[in-house]
This record gives C-alpha cells, sequence and structure tokens, in this order.
C-alpha cells in the first residue's frame, strides 16, 4: 500500500495583515459585483423596505467633514449609492438633484454615498455635470456592505423618524409621476404627524 503523503497547507498570513487583506479581498469582489451589476442597473422602482432596522451611516464628506445620518432625523432623507464609473448613476443624477431644488426648505435631504473614489474624481465629475449634492466618501466599501448594496445606483428613503420606508435599485427619473409623490406623500404625512405631537 503506497503511503499518501499530505500536501503541505498554503501558508495565510495572522494577525493584522491577514485582516487587512480580508477586507480588501472583500471590497475587491465588492466592488467587481456591483461594477456588473451597474451595467444593468435601469428601471428602477420604489419598493417597500422589508430588511430591518436603518443601518448607521457615518462617513466624510470630500471636504473632511464627518456626516452622521442620525443628524437628519426630522427630515426625509434619499441616500443614494453611486460611482462615477456607473453610468446609471450619473444619468440619474440631475433628477435628484432637481427634486432636492424643488423640496427645498420642506425638510428634504440627499446624501449621496459615494463607493471607493477619490475626493479627485468626485470633484471632476461635479464640476463636469454641474452637479451639486451632499456627498460623503465610502471609502473601503464599508457603508455599502452594512446597507447591503449589491448593485448600484442603490438608493433607500428614510422617513422623519429615521426608518428606512423605500429601497431603489437601479436608475429612477426622482421628478418623475412613479417616484416624486411617494416622497411628497411621506414629508406630507410626517409634517402632520410633527404638528400633531408639537400639539400635544
Amino acid at each position: 500500500m503506497s503511503r499518501v503523503r499530505k500536501a503541505s497547507a498554503p501558508f495565510k498570513p495572522t494577525g493584522a495583515p491577514a485582516r487587512a487583506a480580508a477586507r480588501i479581498g472583500s471590497a475587491l469582489l465588492a466592488l467587481c459585483g456591483l461594477i456588473l451589476g451597474a451595467g444593468n442597473a435601469h428601471g428602477g422602482e420604489l419598493k417597500p423596505w422589508t430588511g430591518g432596522a436603518t443601518p448607521a451611516l457615518v462617513l466624510r464628506d470630500p471636504a473632511g467633514k464627518t456626516r452622521d445620518l442620525a443628524a437628519y432625523r426630522g427630515k426625509v432623507v434619499l441616500v443614494n449609492f453611486w460611482a462615477t464609473w456607473c453610468p446609471p448613476c450619473r444619468e440619474e443624477m440631475p433628477s435628484m438633484q432637481a427634486l432636492r431644488e424643488r423640496l427645498a426648505g420642506k425638510g428634504f435631504e440627499v446624501l449621496a454615498v459615494n463607493l471607493m473614489e477619490s475626493e479627485e474624481k468626485i470633484a471632476a465629475y461635479s464640476d463636469s455635470e454641474l452637479i451639486d449634492l451632499p456627498f460623503l466618501m465610502d471609502r473601503d466599501g464599508t457603508a455599502a456592505g452594512r446597507w447591503k448594496v449589491h448593485m448600484l445606483p442603490t438608493s433607500f428613503v428614510i422617513d422623519r423618524q429615521g426608518a428606512i420606508r423605500y429601497q431603489l435599485v437601479g436608475e429612477a427619473n426622482w421628478t418623475g409621476p412613479d417616484v416624486a409623490p411617494t416622497i411628497e406623500r411621506l414629508l406630507g404625512a410626517g409634517a402632520n404627524s410633527q404638528s400633531v405631537s408639537a400639539a400635544r
């Protein structure tokens, strides 16, 4: 009977290098999936959220200021995950900005979370396309993972109490009749409930 030689196990880094390698590998795999998904991310629709509590979202903007989603409690917030290399993301941005301008002063805000790109990339896109939105920077894809984002663009509509009410996967016309009225109703409902609470 021949003796089977046990193959030597491949070298596996341990400690901090292993954790760093795992994070980088996970981020690259996630990025590849998002790139593949972005090519088909057209024609999204708002769907009621059933995924549980709102994850934390604390990120820096390109100027270095830390922004916390929790600080926007009392407003309806559109959280949008995007990247400059994603065509559907770029196509929906103007309508997103138009909705923000239309609802100015009514308790609505947009937080555009950029995936793993530099300040320079974001600034170049913003300047060339005349897009002026609050940008946040998800440097390593951690926020996208926490929010279970598998395709770009992916958006979440947060109510005045800080709960996710809707998700939209893919590109949308944010001022169109399939989307804007839902957000406007959410703004109205939130404002009415706040008025009732204040009266009590």
